[in-house]
């Protein structure tokens, strides 16, 4: 009984200062985690802003091509009949939203939403739009944006900006 009680004497103590240094050496240990995981989500943004940035430029750069007097300036000619431009401006815009379509990784879900419902409203308007010469189809494209107030392009431009502030 006695060798029993000079064991405990010893072990008691002995398992006490092994609970705390395990307990602080835990906690220390769960703290340069922590710091670490910081310093990792520091660099990531670091590099994760100017991607950003760079997809918030090239989808206002995208808006701005598929706008209509863009799109009738580059793909326009004075010899042009209406259904040539009208298929010229469908699949220039086609291949500008394929160019872009990479940018979604970079924005968010709802501002990739409504660069693609600018896109699908200009390619439908552009194929509804009436006339025989290119110009007409191009006055007529103007004027049901203008009667109808709601420019899908301005207003996934303004989109585009306003996410981007949100980033700076």
């Amino acid at each position: 009984m006695e060798s029993f009680l000079e064991i405990l004497k010893y072990s008691i103590p002995a398992i006490i200062v092994f609970a705390t240094v395990f307990y602080l050496f835990r906690s220390f240990l769960q703290q340069q985690y922590q710091l670490e995981a910081l310093k990792y989500r520091q660099n990531v943004g670091k590099d994760l802003i100017p991607l950003k940035l760079q997809a918030y430029e090239r989808l206002m750069l995208f808006c701005e091509r598929i706008s209509v007097d863009h799109l009738a300036y580059r793909l326009g000619h004075p010899d042009m009949g209406a259904y040539d431009l009208k298929s010229a401006m469908m699949i220039a815009i086609q291949q500008e939203y394929e160019h872009n379509v990479s940018q979604q990784v970079y924005v968010s879900e709802n501002l990739w939403k409504i660069i693609q419902l600018a896109k699908e409203q200009m390619q439908a308007v552009i194929s509804e739009s009436e006339g025989t010469t290119a110009a007409e189809v191009v006055a007529n494209t103007k004027k049901v944006f203008s009667e109808s107030k709601a420019d899908p392009v301005a207003y996934a431009k303004s989109a585009v900006r306003s996410e981007a502030q949100l980033l700076m």
